[in-house]
């Protein structure tokens, strides 16, 4: 399985389990405001991986990732924020998958930033 396969699976295995978070805060907790926000920012992680995947360059393979890395980062933030305000319980498995996210997008930003650096040496 190839890094961007791996991020694909994550990033929307990852949104489906923060529907069911969706749903639970609106349907139980009446909260609309950040989860909306939180919904927003979880989906937009896989759109944005899966426009990469079919980039028309290396830069814009990296321009998308590093969008989707820009949303994971604002996904994380909400979960946090609605933990903290005791809107979802400690969902230390969401929160902890956020941050496998972040760093396996990161690692894919710079080692393919790194690719281009070494093709313009050559």
């Amino acid at each position: 399985m190839t890094k961007e396969n791996l991020i694909k699976d994550k990033s929307y295995d990852f949104a489906l389990s923060i529907i069911d978070v969706y749903r639970n805060l609106t349907q139980n907790m009446e909260e609309y405001v950040m989860s909306k926000q939180l919904l927003r920012s979880v989906t937009s992680i896989g759109a944005n991986v899966h426009e990469a995947i079919e980039a028309q360059s290396r830069a814009d393979f990296i321009l998308k990732l590093s969008i989707a890395l820009k949303e994971a980062r604002e996904t994380e933030y909400w979960i946090r924020l609605l933990m903290a305000s005791d809107y979802m319980e400690n969902h230390h498995t969401i929160h902890n998958e956020a941050q496998v996210i972040i760093r396996i997008l990161t690692a894919i930003i710079k080692t393919t930033k790194g690719q281009s650096n070494d093709e313009n040496t050559k």
